[in-house]
């Protein structure tokens, strides 16, 4: 048996496959998955679902192998995204879940996304549990296991998601899927909305060959931009590949990073639901938190963990109306929705918004927005095993600076949020933060800035250097935009 122990995450799993682990070490993971199931008295019913890969069906199958030798009962749902798969917790009335996906990892990961306490996902506690049962193979094994297929799930999916008033401004929009998961649905859903769809690599291809459908990605989201530009479309949408995320270009073919478009949205469901509340993950953009027409409804924002199963977990405590992530996870609340993220609901919520305002383009909605850049998810090389360690010394690191008077990009630290890595407040608002990825061998760099292009990249090299202190971190994965070169290695 070949099973990685760096695979079980902070919230997911995730391994490279068959080199981290094979399809006995899944068996494994589905008879712990069983046993911790069983112990905490949930009942033996699970969902288990699948993206589009190539492996997928061989791993979901070893999976179901091993829930039934711990006696559980398996509705298998098929190929399906992330959030159909959250939603059929609620259809089906059934506590656990379990999807078999890598999310956004390239080609030859693997993954899991467990829940057992719906719309929540497992956190770092469940996980720990979880991999301590599987690495000391402390298995209870049990008669009675069986598995089921359930066939009407995606049809309730897209109908529950129709719900509502239908658009009645015409649009055209890209749908750009990678040739993921999502294009087996996503048209569908847009054409049944009411929207002009232009298809935008919606064919499912396990090869991904055009890219790895990540819409954080620049280079899908330049596809998208041409694909705007060539059919002159309102905006285009581009989904990850288990359809949890969204990217957004707009119709000029400037990318709409998504913590912004989470703000056009707060603004737009707190005029619907006064004294609203909203949450933002921390590496999401200031302007959350002075935003003068959230204000004007009354509503407050809180940041939080970056993650999705930290801030599901945040959303139901705090009875939040909708939360955002700068990566493209939306989740929707009390009265709008379940709580959990769903890219196809994002989707619908800004057609919706887009109807809203009849006259608008999207790029004119933006411009209102006060003006601040902000660059993409930077993630530079830094192995499992040291990207936490790699976080704190630079966190102490900065402290002493701090204490020091030391300044960054030629200001003064005003605050550092620890709250989830590093998030260092400048005097005049602008910010950078430093947090370890908790799906890959990364860290993670966003900056912001509200002076100028010119000053988020000289915010980015001040925390830079401070990072190149660390020899144990690696390139970037891509740029700033407008750079012609990586950052100083």
């Amino acid at each position: 048996m070949r099973l990685c122990p760096s695979g079980f995450r902070e919230y997911d799993a995730r391994w490279r496959f068959p080199q981290d682990i094979d399809l006995e070490g899944i068996t494994a993971v589905g008879l712990g998955l069983g046993t911790q199931l069983a112990r905490r008295g949930l009942g033996p019913q699970i969902i288990v679902g699948r993206d589009y890969r190539c492996y997928s069906p061989a791993v979901q199958a070893a999976l179901i192998k091993g829930l039934g030798q711990a006696g559980a009962h398996v509705l298998d749902i098929g190929m399906c995204l992330s959030p159909m798969a959250y939603f059929a917790q609620f259809y089906l009335d059934v506590g656990a879940v379990a999807m078999v996906t890598a999310s956004h990892n390239p080609n030859g990961w693997t993954g899991l996304k467990i829940g057992f306490d719906r719309p929540c996902t497992h956190g770092p506690e469940d996980m720990a549990e979880l991999r301590d049962i599987v690495l000391s193979r402390d298995f209870d094994r049990a008669d009675g296991g069986a598995a089921q297929s359930v066939t009407d799930v995606q049809d309730a999916y897209l109908d529950d998601l129709l719900a509502g008033e239908p658009i009645t401004r015409p649009l055209r929009v890209v749908c750009a899927t990678g040739n993921g998961t999502a294009g087996a649905f996503a048209p569908d859903l847009l054409r049944r909305l009411g929207v002009e769809v232009v298809e935008c690599h919606c064919t499912l291809d396990h090869s991904f060959p055009h890219y790895n459908p990540n819409p954080e990605a620049l280079e899908m989201l330049a596809d998208m931009a041409a694909a705007v530009r060539e059919s002159g479309a309102d905006f285009a949408i581009g989904m990850d590949g288990d359809g949890d995320r969204i990217g957004v270009v707009d119709e000029t073919g400037t990318p709409v990073f998504a913590d912004k478009l989470g703000l056009l949205m707060a603004r737009d469901l707190a005029g619907a639901h006064p004294n609203a509340r909203f949450l933002a993950d921390v590496k999401s953009t200031g302007l959350f938190a002075t935003d003068p027409v959230l204000k004007s409804h009354g509503a407050t924002v809180e940041y939080c963990m970056t993650g999705h199963s930290h801030v599901k977990r945040q959303l139901r405590a705090t009875g939040a109306q909708a939360a955002f992530e700068k990566s493209g996870h939306f989740y929707f609340g009390s009265p709008f929705g379940r709580g959990y993220d769903c890219a196809l609901g994002a989707v619908v919520a800004l057609c919706r918004l887009m109807d809203h305002h009849p006259d608008a383009t999207l790029s004119t909605l933006m411009a209102e927005l006060p003006a601040s850049w902000t660059s993409p998810t930077l993630s530079p090389a830094c192995p499992d095993n040291q990207k936490y360690d790699v976080v704190d010394r630079l966190t102490e690191t900065l402290f002493q600076m701090q204490r020091d008077g030391q300044r960054i990009a030629g200001r003064n630290i005003e605050d550092i949020l620890t709250l989830n890595g590093a998030r260092v407040q400048l005097e005049d608002g602008a910010w950078a933060l430093v947090r370890a990825s908790s799906n890959t061998p990364n860290l993670v760099v966003v900056c912001e800035s509200f002076t100028s292009a010119s000053d988020l990249g000289a915010v980015f090299n001040g925390i830079d250097a401070i990072l190149r202190q660390q020899s144990i971190v690696g390139p970037y994965d891509q740029t700033l935009p407008d750079q012609d070169r990586p950052p100083d290695l």
